[in-house]
């Protein structure tokens, strides 16, 4: 187990966090706390495909900008995307301009559409994997799991693109489905403060 990164508090903190003046604020006020709104889930989906390949602090940095060029996340008028958009947002230095991403992030707002009327809600899907605690392994200990595999594989079942099983596993973390703070870490008891009064959309 690597030492934590011990925060300017004074506190230790999950060991990334330390690696960029701008995680600690994410890490201690969003990343693992749980979340069951559709726009969110889906933007957090959207940006850790678009880490594929990257570093997060590089999209981290570039969140408001994707935010503006894909309407806030707003699946339902990202669907409406077309041909004319994409070359648009492909002349936008302020997001990642990467075709196949891009045209990703277009399909799955039309998937999403669907797993609405069929699930009722993004948040009740996803939420419908959340694993029981005594099944996950030591925090921080892996980059892909079964839930992951099994949520990537039916994702793709539906159409979704870039959504593989490790970018699956961070927006699991992301999103609080695990709660995946290093087990040192000061913000763990918070997070599983939050998830206990968390009413899962599962049905």
């Amino acid at each position: 187990m690597s030492e934590p990164f011990i925060a300017p508090d004074g506190e230790p903190r999950c060991r990334w966090c330390g690696a960029a003046p701008e995680f600690l604020d994410y890490h201690d006020r969003e990343w693992g706390f749980p979340v069951g709104d559709d726009r969110r889930l889906f933007e957090k989906l959207c940006l850790e495909g678009f880490q594929s390949g990257l570093s997060w602090r590089t999209i981290l940095a570039k969140r408001e900008n994707f935010r503006a060029a894909f309407e806030n996340f707003d699946f339902a008028r990202v669907a409406r995307f077309g041909a004319a958009d994409i070359e648009r947002l492909l002349q936008d230095a302020g997001i990642v301009r990467h075709r196949g991403k891009i045209e990703a992030v277009i399909n799955n707002a039309q998937r999403a559409l669907e797993m609405v009327e069929r699930e009722g809600s993004l948040a009740a899907f996803f939420w419908s994997y959340e694993p029981e605690p005594a099944t996950l392994g030591t925090p921080q200990s892996q980059s892909v799991s079964d839930v992951s595999k099994a949520i990537s594989k039916e994702l793709k079942k539906r159409g979704w693109q870039f959504v593989g099983p490790t970018t699956v596993f961070a927006f699991m973390q992301a999103m609080g489905l695990i709660n995946d703070h290093a087990e040192e870490c000061v913000v763990r008891e918070k997070v599983a403060a939050v998830r206990a009064g968390f009413t899962s959309p599962a049905p």
